[in-house]
């Protein structure tokens, strides 16, 4: 895991250069997961060269929609978030978290070790590392600490790259989340046109950097990553106002608007499937065919499910008005009372990938206009 405060040395890596990188983690046993094209949308997948960035691609995003253009340059890192996240490695879709197995007659219970390689995130956006850390709180700092989550978090390298570019469902910058990286990263990256700036965060990635032939930054590569990094910050137009947003919400649990809202949604779970921060999962014991071995799976799960609040008589909130009540109000509100900071980081995923564009920024926003 990072270190909080980066190092000032700024360096340079020529894209020539960069398969040195690629190598390097390879040789000290990570497994690198990074930007692919994968059914026509940028996905996070294990990679091994740079062949497989999706180099002068980039995403267009607005409520509902995505689609993949081509740029008119070779950018590698010229596109915004996709439909995946850091959290399905780190705390994974399903996992076996114990077992029993029948055993001359009596049954043994064990833990199941993980045996995941450590992971090397390559690629990593500022709303994603203050996704990271908003995960960190949940599964790591209160009185129950997750284990296969810190396993892999505490193995996990992180080299982040800075936004260049956004797309019009980002709003980081409501969220003072981006779109910079300012720390818990090992290495960050800002991509040129013929090289990157790179940023030393940790003593892993002075190690790592070290390895790579790297040069000084010049003065002309720092301007011209400035600008890069501006460029994407001049792009955001989408606010969410944040200010006394958990009072807002929570003085207003019976507002008309959830009614209306309730009318479009799905109740699909897309929005908390592509959310890097939501951690909603259910248990189920499964067994194999002779019964002489139970596994207890846990699985992601969603607040939008009708099932997900079922209590003995029944599920507690059995409209689509109050599971997405339910999902905003903890997201944006209640959510700081347990972990002392908000669930969302601005990175849109929720508004994109909703099938009929919900966009939760305009549902505060209508909640706002006309408290009731």
């Amino acid at each position: 895991m990072p270190d909080s405060n980066p190092s000032a040395v700024i360096q340079y890596l020529n894209k020539g250069d960069f398969q040195c990188l690629f190598d390097v983690l390879h040789e000290r046993g990570y497994r690198v997961v990074g930007p692919r094209i994968d059914q026509q949308a940028i996905v996070y997948d294990e990679i091994r060269r740079v062949e497989d960035l999706p180099r002068g691609w980039t995403d267009e995003q607005v409520p509902g929609e995505y689609r993949l253009r081509r740029r008119a340059d070779d950018a590698w890192f010229g596109f915004a978030v996709g439909p995946h996240s850091w959290k399905r490695f780190l705390f994974p879709p399903e996992a076996v978290v114990a077992r029993a197995q029948a055993i001359a007659g009596n049954w043994e219970f064990s833990d199941v070790p993980d045996s995941a390689a450590p992971f090397a995130f390559l690629g990593v956006r500022a709303c994603e590392l203050a996704a990271l850390a908003v995960q960190d709180r949940v599964f790591l700092e209160g009185a129950y600490v997750d284990p296969i989550y810190r396993a892999r978090r505490q193995a996990a390298l992180i080299v982040a790259v800075n936004c260049t570019t956004a797309a019009s469902t980002c709003f980081c910058t409501s969220m003072n989340t981006g779109p910079e990286c300012q720390a818990g990263f090992d290495l960050a990256l800002t991509e040129l046109h013929d090289g990157f700036e790179i940023v030393v965060g940790s003593e892993i990635g002075r190690a790592i950097a070290a390895r790579l032939p790297l040069c000084e930054a010049t003065s002309a590569n720092l301007q011209q990553a400035s600008r890069n990094r501006r460029n994407a910050r001049d792009q955001i137009t989408k606010r969410l106002d944040t200010d006394g947003i958990r009072e807002l919400l929570l003085a207003n649990l019976d507002h008309p608007r959830w009614s209306d809202v309730a009318e479009r949604c799905l109740s699909c779970t897309n929005c908390t499937m592509v959310c890097p921060t939501c951690f909603c999962a259910s248990v189920d014991e499964v067994s194999d065919l002779d019964t002489s071995q139970v596994d207890r799976t846990r699985r992601w799960d969603s607040c939008f499910n009708f099932e997900f609040s079922h209590l003995v008589d029944g599920p507690i909130r059995n409209t689509i008005r109050a599971r997405y009540r339910q999902w905003l109000t903890h997201k944006l509100a209640s959510w700081i009372d347990q972990f002392g900071t908000s669930g969302c980081v601005g990175c849109g995923r929720c508004i994109t990938w909703c099938p009929v564009g919900i966009d939760l920024t305009e549902e505060v926003a209508a909640i706002r206009a006309r408290p009731s």
